[in-house]
Order: C-alpha cells, then structure tokens, then sequence
C-alpha cells in the first residue's frame, strides 16, 4: 500500500480522505506541520504551493488540501477565505448576509496539491454545485456541511458513504488517485 503524507490540521478532511482512498490502495498518513499560506485568490495557487513547501520540509511525498464554498449572491465569497469566515463568522451569519436573497446558488471545491521534494507541485481539483439552504440543517460532516444543500438534504444530513460518492474532495481525489496511478 502506498503511503502519502496529508498536510493539514482538520481531522475531518484526513477522515474523509482515508475513506475515499485506502479502497483504492493509498494509505493516509496526517501530519498537522502547517504550510505557509498564500494569499490568493485561486485555490489552485494555494494548494500547489503549500504542497511544494511541505514536500522540501518534510521531505516526503504529501498532499494538501485548499477548499471553499463560493457564493453566487456574495460574489463566490468567501472562496479561499472560507476556513477563516467559518472560524469568525459562522453559518448562522452566513445565512444572515443570505437573508431575503433568492439567489441561493454555491458551489463547494476542492483542489489537492500534490507533490514529491525538489519537484513541482500537481493539483487536482473537484467541484459540487448546490445551494445555501434557508437554515441549519443536520449535524453530520463539518464547516459548511449543514448549509450546503444537493438536492432535498444537505451535506450535514447525509451519511459519509453518500457524502463520500458526490463531494468536491471525492471527485478531486479522483482525479488525483487517477493521476497516481498512471504516474507510479
């Protein structure tokens, strides 16, 4: 089984991504040794260069995870600046600024980086187009999770299997687990 060091200090995402990928022969190992975080716009620049950083300090092959939930009636904030909004705002507040909004639309992603020391980074990326639901529905996942409705539930009202098949980290591991497996 393959090994690859995750980089982040969310317990949740190393869950998520060990139930996705150790079926498909990928071991996942958390180490919380943090990376620099740029300040972009672009999850893409954010995960390759974390990605690259961790790779040379570790000196190991690692990935990282940069994900956000973009809003259409806020402009696709708060994007990049989603962990930090969920850390001082909240859902309750998130559907505050939405209130009397009709335009509910959102969209989660995820992008993976990816890389080996003294390489350039790869990045993988996912996407989920949903919307914000009017209040705070069910108490499974995390961040954003009970807000962000698909359908008739939200994310927090779906069992990890579910979440797990239609997500934006699944269809960005995907992508990336594809990749690995082509690039041995």
């Amino acid at each position: 089984m393959r090994k690859i060091i995750f980089v982040t200090g969310n317990s949740h995402k190393v869950v998520e991504a060990t139930r996705i990928m150790s079926p498909l022969g990928i071991e996942i190992e958390q180490n919380n040794c943090g990376y620099p975080e740029l300040q972009e716009d672009k999850l893409e620049a954010i995960a390759g260069f974390g990605a690259k950083w961790a790779a040379n300090k570790l000196n190991s092959e690692v990935m990282v995870d940069d994900s956000g939930i973009f809003i259409d009636a806020l402009s696709g904030f708060p994007g990049p600046y989603s962990a930090y909004v969920a850390r001082t705002l909240g859902n309750e507040r998130i559907l505050k600024l939405l209130e009397g909004d009709t335009n509910r639309r959102a969209c989660l992603k995820c992008v993976i980086g990816y890389c080996r020391p003294g390489h350039e980074p790869m990045v993988f990326g996912g996407e989920v187009a949903g919307e914000i639901a009017k209040d705070i529905r069910g108490n499974l996942g995390f961040g954003y999770d009970p807000i962000f409705e698909l359908g008739i539930l939200t994310f927090g009202e779906m069992k990890d299997e579910e979440k797990n098949r239609i997500s934006h980290r699944y269809r960005a591991l995907l992508k990336f687990v594809r990749w690995l497996k082509e690039n041995k």
